[in-house]
């Protein structure tokens, strides 16, 4: 565990971090780059037990037309009503079904055709056109239930930040700060909560990524960096070898994984993800491999500015309203969620809330 003044302490050094030495490894043993569309479908079916059940699945709604494309979803279903449901601040997509009181067996399958490739931002290369609206630096720039922007988070980024002038500087910053900080928790559920006061107030800065990018995105709003979270789903091994970095069968169900952006000066969003470089840091072959084994120093260097398209983006959302839920909000919405009779199912209970999500690789 990490103590909170080993972290603050950390901090104090962070712009030598950002200055690190590239540590000898093979160029294009982690490489994304823009290159062919790769198209999937994905097909996600939901078995209910119970009356008075509904539903609310995310769709794939993300849409950057550089590298995700989402299609139409279209389903089948006994459910009295199917409606998509769309979040005000975010546009993200929600099928939500419902289901007669005597329906006897509630089920609804979902099949969503996307088109993604690698994206890899050149940060040498500026964008003048590269500029938010008022009201998009706003959004992207305040706290969230889960991810506020003042107290301690305001506190600890105005240290790691603490002589970075420019976005670039900041964002590099934080993000070196939380890979060498942060660890990946094989023990959290699920991506985690996201909770990221909790985290730094405790000191323990373990979880996964819906807690270690949301750590970057909190840090980085908090020092007037735009940014945020984008929810998904990995849906094809990774082409680059990496066992850690994509789902091994076509069975997709618990290969959920948010990604994070910043919106930087003069490039407009780039991708980061540190929760990659330390779940790569755990669970890469043999296991437990160290910071500076060619395989970590490989994805570290590429996951502050490139991705690879092996993921499907359902959306950005948070603190997302479930329209006819008894119960509250949802801090992110990356997994399904369903009510039996007013009773909020746990998402993560596969053996109470039966729900499979599939995906292939279409050849067209």
């Amino acid at each position: 565990m990490i103590h909170r003044r080993d972290i603050l302490r950390a901090s104090l050094a962070l712009p030598a971090a950002v200055a690190l030495p590239r540590l000898g490894c093979a160029e294009d043993s982690f490489a994304p780059v823009p290159s062919a569309w790769r198209r999937f479908e994905v097909v996600t079916r939901l078995d209910l037990a119970g009356s008075g059940a509904q539903a609310w699945i995310p769709l794939p709604s993300f849409a950057a037309d550089v590298w995700h494309r989402p299609s139409k979803s279209r389903w089948t279903t006994n459910a009295e009503t199917a409606v998509v449901e769309r979040d005000a601040k975010s546009g993200a997509q929600i099928l939500h079904v419902v289901f007669a009181k005597d329906e006897a067996a509630p089920a609804v399958e979902i099949v969503s055709r996307i088109a993604t490739r690698d994206r890899a931002v050149d940060l040498s290369k500026k964008n003048a056109s590269a500029r938010l609206g008022a009201a998009e630096r706003k959004l992207y720039t305040s706290g969230t239930a889960l991810i506020p922007v003042d107290g301690i988070v305001k506190e600890t980024s105005d240290k790691i930040v603490a002589g970075a002038s420019s976005d670039i500087e900041k964002a590099r910053a934080i993000y070196e700060w939380i890979v060498v900080n942060a660890y990946r928790n094989p023990a959290t559920r699920g991506c985690g909560s996201g909770d990221i006061v909790a985290m730094l107030k405790s000191g323990d800065l373990g979880g996964k990524c819906a807690d270690l990018n949301a750590l970057f995105v909190g840090l980085a709003r908090a020092a007037g960096v735009p940014a945020r979270d984008i929810y998904g789903l990995r849906v094809a091994p990774s082409k680059f070898g990496y066992k850690s970095l994509g789902p091994s069968t076509e069975i997709v169900t618990k290969a959920q994984h948010c990604r994070a952006e910043a919106h930087l000066a003069g490039l407009g969003w780039v991708p980061v993800d540190p929760a990659d470089v330390r779940k790569v840091v755990l669970e890469e072959p043999p296991g437990k491999i160290a910071l500076d084994d060619a395989k970590a120093v490989a994805v570290r260097e590429k996951l502050f500015g490139a991705w690879e398209g092996n993921w499907l983006a359902y959306n950005s959302a948070h603190d997302v309203a479930l329209k006819g839920s008894a119960g509250g909000s949802v801090g992110f919405l990356m997994y399904p969620q369903a009510e039996i009779a007013g009773a909020r199912l746990d998402c993560l209970d596969f053996e109470n809330f039966r729900y499979t999500i599939k995906a292939k690789e279409l050849s067209v």
